[in-house]
């Protein structure tokens, strides 16, 4: 068994699938329509092959989620300048950096729709 991917909400689409794929390095890898009527995105990590399922679902009410709940992290390999990429983009760190006490960094910022996304660099071994 392995894992393919995880579905999450959004709002908008298009927002979402330039957000992934324009912030993040995803590549987009298809879409489709569920028989319920959702619009489905497939953005897909390069490396992993593992995706993450973006899905509008245009005949439902506006939605949230509790605070603290749910991330996607992600491996970066130089998180400081990642970040000051991010900055140029207007996207600011929600929490961090910091240091474990194991010596990886990380930080935290927000995707569109406000899914925190945590981004870690692992120490040096």
């Amino acid at each position: 068994m392995r894992m393919l991917h995880t579905r999450i909400r959004v709002r908008d689409l298009e927002r979402s699938v330039a957000f992934y794929r324009d912030v993040l390095g995803l590549e987009e890898a298809g879409r489709s329509d569920s028989p319920m009527g959702n619009k489905l995105a497939f953005m897909k990590d390069r490396d992993s092959g593992y995706e993450i399922e973006l899905c509008y679902q245009p005949h439902n009410r506006p939605f949230s989620f509790p605070e603290d709940v749910f991330h996607i992290a992600f491996e970066v390999q130089d998180l400081m300048a990642l970040g000051e990429e991010l900055k140029a983009r207007s996207i600011p760190f929600t929490d961090g950096p910091h240091v474990s006490r194991t010596g990886s960094a990380l930080a935290f910022i927000d995707d569109p729709d406000g899914y925190e996304i945590e981004l870690l660099q692992r120490a040096k071994a």
